[in-house]
């Protein structure tokens, strides 16, 4: 009877082991360990998209403190009432990219603005993107395929930001990618940290090509690949999150935005890996 019990508990482990192992023999991806860059842009919405906005960059902040992650703004783009028109931040740290990649795509939010007098609910988006951060042997770049910009930095600054020619705007003149950064006071750091989002968004690009010739393997990724995809509804009104992609519903609104996201984040990497056993099967 022993001996009956104990196999039965070891044919259940067996199944559960080789499930285990055949997650562990899924391809890596080469991204996954690497810093990234998150760029969010207000969408549809006006004043209401660049406040969505903000809370989206602090919900990143908020989440990335929580994994000991640091960030550093590149560069931001603010709105009059306290929004954001268009940020890129750099997180460093390991796992960054593997644990950040399913939240590229368009954000939802759904509430009554303040400025809103009749409670009318509101629609409004913003996008994001993660980009794993290129490094030189990823992306050759030739200085005669650039066309460096300086200009005075405009908005929020101290003395030296805004009373010299410090802001730097690069152009990728083969691909007429536009890179700005002004968040130094130094024109040499801030035409460093353009450099390094110009080669991450050249890199995404390379990536793209590459997903195209493989169409069949970018349908087992989840919110990896099109920007233009909805994937994520903020509702305030019933103070839920739903991801549409894997049809997750959290009603832990205010946490979540606290950057409390680490179970949907789970929840993706579990149904991206599934999707890709699936495939190997």
């Amino acid at each position: 009877e022993l001996l009956k019990e104990e196999i039965a508990t070891l044919e259940e482990q067996i199944v559960a082991d080789e499930e285990e192992l055949k997650i562990l023999l899924l391809p890596k991806d080469p991204n996954d360990e690497k810093n990234v860059f998150i760029e969010i842009r207000a969408g549809a919405g006006g004043d209401e998209a660049g406040l969505f906005a903000g809370e989206l960059l602090r919900m990143y902040q908020m989440y990335s403190d929580k994994k000991r992650w640091t960030t550093e703004v590149m560069d931001i783009q603010q709105q009059g009432v306290g929004g954001i028109k268009e940020v890129v931040m750099m997180v460093k740290g390991k796992g960054a990219y593997s644990r950040l990649k399913y939240e590229s795509g368009v954000h939802r939010v759904q509430r009554v603005p303040q400025t809103e007098s009749s409670g009318r609910i509101h629609t409004s988006t913003a996008t994001v993107a993660v980009l794993p951060e290129a490094e030189d042997v990823d992306v050759k770049i030739e200085q005669k395929d650039l066309r460096i910009d300086v200009f005075r930095a405009s908005g929020n600054g101290g003395q030296c930001v805004n009373t010299t020619d410090s802001a730097v705007r690069i152009t990728h003149i083969p691909t007429g990618l536009v890179v700005t950064c002004q968040d130094e006071k130094s024109q040499i750091k801030n035409k460093d940290k353009a450099m390094k989002v110009l080669k991450s968004r050249l890199f995404d690009m390379m990536e793209e090509e590459k997903n195209k010739d493989r169409a069949d393997a970018r349908k087992s990724q989840v919110g990896t690949g099109d920007r233009s995809e909805r994937i994520r509804t903020y509702n305030f009104p019933q103070g839920r999150i739903t991801d549409h992609r894997i049809n997750k519903t959290i009603f832990q609104l205010q946490n979540f935005l606290d950057g409390d996201i680490e179970e949907m984040i789970d929840d993706l990497t579990s149904y991206d890996q599934a999707e890709k056993l699936k495939m190997m099967n």
